[in-house]
């Protein structure tokens, strides 16, 4: 351990040398001396080894002072610094000492005067901190410098130790901070890729739906409008397919330009796009899509050849009283739209009830499923969740069906929408719960996964509603799995956090259905309390055709991976998606490939089968129908 002494007479330099020539150490002294500089946290409080002081002498300061510079070029720092105040006709100990701090912060400094023209406060103040400069009175004891230099260098040591943990620790952090910034980055590239056209960079049919339906949650009429290409299959079969994307691209720029300010434009698919705007009225709506689809009858320059297009519009607008679902606005502008077509093309149609048989159709389901239950109609079927190694069923996603006298079997896609538009989506909601409760006791330990829609997620008392159904049926928290929508918690989501950390707290597990089609970002994700993602069947259905597909897969499970989730693969149909899964590190898997839903009894014997085979005889069948 390296000491500096700086002191002009030459005797007090024999004095230090026979203060620090070996001999046995007195610890019992030694530990006290430490306990009074340092108090509890003595570096000697367990007992002190022996120390090898190696001492460089300086008989002036600026000597001193040298000698610190040198140490510090040489990576051999010293430890302790012993200064005399008075050393004439050099700079005083006061000066000394304040230049040493300014090249070595670490050092510790003992001053050691008989007199001193400066205070300990003015010494202090000038080269501190304080808790690094130290006093010895003159004439010293040799075991009072040997001891002080003993406990410096003990601490020296410590606080050498600390600062190498703090540098490793802050390394640590900044590579974790890198690795943060790195996901987000992957996390905003792979939503980008999600929710962009390829061939345009224009919103795709996701982004608009997704801004359609944060529209619709805001007072205020706007109108949708979808457009199509006329004669678009013409230019594709006679110029080819990379004609027909020049000319896709083309008119997607005309669009943007000629649409009304601040308009959302979008390619839907193909050769169809969507608009979404602001508009004080239906005429002025019809004026805008008019104006869009003049500058879209123009002739375009395709690889030399001149090409003539057109485009129709159907247009649908809302107005404050108008029902807002999203799905009914563009199945409404759809309607429209065909109507334009069949009229003899290039013109803007707007939405006529007259247009929509379906609506009365809807209405006579919304009666039925009134009476569903009352009628024995309901039913519920089991699809099994597996676990990634093994195949092992660890639970069963709960799936209402509705088979009707009138109508024969009604698909869920089309009755919950209905019932979610009123009260009925509680009744039906409570009879499903109710259901998938009772068949648990049938099971040997695996969880019943319930969907549950966000107009019932948003229900006053939801977690007291559900506790106590499941309370009353003897079912322990653990074996239910509660399924909601991005949707539903991301329309209030500090109410959605609250509500599902009380369930977590109770032991429900949680997963997010249909992750990676609304609204989901990293900082949203962490705020709440989940078990689990469900990537949407639609990745896993375009993984063996899309890479932007395989790349959202692969990025949720990183995603759900770095977080603590579990990721379960939906809509799993082929051998090749299931080896795929794996190797992208999905958790669990669930499709048609391992079995299709099936009725609480074929659900019982499987479950007590505990592990499934993997191989379907009616796996290439569509995976439709399988959410309820």
């Amino acid at each position: 351990m390296r000491v500096l002494i700086v002191d002009d007479e030459a005797g007090m330099h024999d004095s230090y040398r026979r203060s620090f020539a070996p001999q046995a150490a007195d610890v019992e002294a030694l530990g006290a001396m430490a306990e009074d500089l340092f108090g509890d946290d003595s570096p000697a409080e367990s007992g002190p080894s022996a120390i090898d002081f190696d001492l460089t002498f300086a008989s002036q300061g600026l000597d001193g002072v040298a000698a610190v510079e040198q140490a510090i070029a040489d990576g051999a720092r010293f430890a302790v610094a012993f200064i005399d105040v008075r050393m004439p006709p050099g700079i005083d100990g006061k000066d000394t000492a304040t230049r040493i701090r300014a090249l070595d912060p670490d050092i510790n400094l003992v001053i050691v005067t008989g007199y001193s023209d400066f205070s300990p406060l003015e010494i202090a103040r000038a080269a501190g901190p304080a808790d690094k400069i130290f006093y010895i009175a003159k004439p010293f004891e040799v075991a009072e410098v040997q001891q002080m230099a003993s406990a410096l260098a003990h601490r020296w040591q410590v606080d050498r130790a600390l600062a190498e943990a703090r540098e490793t620790l802050a390394r640590q952090v900044a590579q974790l901070q890198e690795q943060s910034h790195e996901l987000a980055a992957n996390e905003s590239k792979a939503m980008h890729i999600a929710s962009h056209d390829s061939l345009t960079d224009a919103p795709n049919r996701l982004a608009f739906m997704r801004t359609l339906a944060t529209r619709a949650r805001i007072e205020g009429s706007f109108a949708v409008a979808m457009l199509d290409l006329d004669r678009f299959k013409a230019v594709n079969d006679t110029f080819g397919h990379l004609a027909g994307d020049e000319l896709i691209r083309q008119v997607c720029q005309i669009i943007r330009h000629a649409a009304p300010d601040g308009a959302m434009v979008a390619r839907l698919g193909g050769d169809e796009f969507g608009l979404l705007f602001d508009t004080p009225g239906a005429e002025a709506a019809q004026m805008a899509c008019e104006r869009v689809i003049h500058a879209c009858s123009t002739t375009f320059r395709l690889f030399g050849h001149s090409v003539q297009a057109g485009a129709s519009v159907g247009l649908f607008f809302v107005d404050d009283v108008t029902q807002r679902d999203p799905v009914d606005l563009m199945r409404r502008a759809d309607l429209a739209l065909n109507d334009a077509k069949h009229s003899g093309r290039g013109a803007a149609r707007l939405f006529d009830e007259v247009m929509d048989e379906s609506i009365r159709f809807r209405r006579r389901i919304e009666g039925g499923l009134a009476q569903s239950i009352a009628r024995e109609e309901l039913s519920m079927a089991y699809q099994p969740i597996v676990a990634r190694e093994g195949l092992e069923i660890v639970g069963f996603e709960a799936l209402l069906r509705w088979n009707t006298a009138e109508f024969g079997p009604v698909s869920p896609g089309l009755f919950i929408p209905i019932a979610e538009e009123s009260n009925l989506i509680h009744e039906l909601g409570d009879w499903v719960l109710d259901q998938s409760l009772a068949v648990l006791k049938d099971w040997p330990g695996q969880y019943v996964s319930v969907n549950f829609s966000p107009r019932q997620f948003r229900r006053q008392n939801f977690v007291a509603h559900i506790v106590e159904r499941v309370q009353r049926a003897g079912v322990e928290p653990r074996r239910v799995q509660i399924e909601i929508t991005e949707t539903a918690i991301f329309d209030d989501a500090d109410h959605a956090a609250e509500t599902l950390y009380r369930l977590r707290q109770m032991g429900f597990r949680i997963a997010l259905d249909d992750f990676g089609t609304g609204y989901s970002s990293l900082y949203n994700i962490r705020m709440f309390a989940l078990d689990s993602l469900k990537i949407d069947k639609s990745f896993i259905d375009g993984m063996g055709r899309e890479r932007e597909s395989a790349a959202i897969v692969h990025s949720i499970v990183h995603l759900g991976r770095s977080l603590g989730l579990g990721v379960i693969a939906e809509g799993v149909e082929t051998e090749a998606q299931v080896q795929a899964l794996r190797l992208a590190g999905a958790s669990h898997l669930q499709g048609f490939y391992f079995a299709h839903p099936m009725t609480a009894e074929d659900a019982r014997e499987l479950a007590h089968q505990r592990f499934i085979a993997g191989e379907d005889d009616t796996a290439d069948e569509p995976g439709t129908g399988t959410h309820g």
